[in-house]
């Protein structure tokens, strides 16, 4: 499972990455704890030693378990880390303000994302809900496929062909752009619209739209707008994109503006 060498050609540390991919692993199962078997057969450790290790983690706070110690899932730790990380990226303070002014032009749910460098996915880092209250399966510190999505397919567009995946890839609907031609022609579409739609390819009854915010190159954040097909009408969504367009506009304009002189992060 691990790479012998970073990015960098320095070698990995095993134990540090047997930490990390522990902890990857318990925050994917999300609400289904795992057992200490299943968590050493899946990262083909031996039993004692992935004992040991949950056990330090849960004293500090990274592993949590049950009364009966039996169940492990991922701790307290975990968040307040994930906390940090918002509350110092300069492009998350920046893009925040513009996330509620465009809900409250809309009246509908408004999200910011990052690709994540690390696989085919995005992590939602803010989410500003509808007035209608509409409850949607993304939120923030939630990773979901990037093929699936307006948020990821904004990103995507802005990458050469090249760099997707092989496919087939997951369906998270019956919509669901699942083979690498079908995503690259919808990419192709995208650059030549300027922004990417999903009409219930993540989300049956949700149709988003997205925008990369190009104060990247490659961008690596992206917003966007969900709503439900029921009040999607082609005026309301025309000014949905009005909207949209204007904040990319203004969230770039400040970032340029607010940004530089801040770390150069990866």
């Amino acid at each position: 499972m691990h790479k012998e060498t970073s990015g960098h050609g320095v070698r990995e540390v095993k134990s540090a990455a047997r930490t990390v991919d522990l902890l990857e692993v318990l925050a994917a199962r999300g609400d289904r704890p795992a057992r200490l078997q299943e968590l050493a057969d899946e990262l083909a450790v031996p039993r004692s030693s992935m004992y040991a290790l949950l056990r330090t983690l849960i004293a500090r706070g990274w592993v949590r378990t049950d009364v009966t110690g039996s169940l492990y899932g991922i701790g307290i730790h975990a968040l307040l880390t994930g906390t940090s990380y918002l509350d110092t990226d300069p492009y998350v303070r920046v893009v925040r303000p513009f996330l509620d002014e465009a809900s409250d032009a809309l009246g509908e749910t408004i999200h910011l994302g990052r690709l994540d460098p690390g696989g085919f996915a995005v992590a939602y880092l803010a989410t500003r809900e509808s007035h209608e209250y509409l409850r949607t399966i993304s939120r923030v510190g939630r990773r979901l496929p990037a093929h699936v999505g307006a948020l990821g397919k904004a990103l995507l567009a802005q990458r050469p062909d090249a760099e997707l995946p092989k496919g087939p890839y997951a369906a998270a609907t019956g919509n669901t752009l699942t083979t690498r031609d079908a995503l690259a022609a919808d990419l192709a579409v995208t650059r030549e619209r300027g922004y990417a739609v999903d009409r219930e390819e993540g989300v049956p009854g949700i149709v988003g739209f997205g925008f990369a915010l190009r104060y990247a190159t490659p961008a690596h954040d992206a917003i966007s707008c969900s709503v439900p097909v029921a009040r999607l009408t082609p005026g309301h969504e025309e000014r949905i994109v009005a909207v949209m367009r204007e904040t990319r506009r203004r969230v770039e304009s400040a970032a340029h503006r607010s940004v530089p002189g801040t770390a150069n992060w990866r």
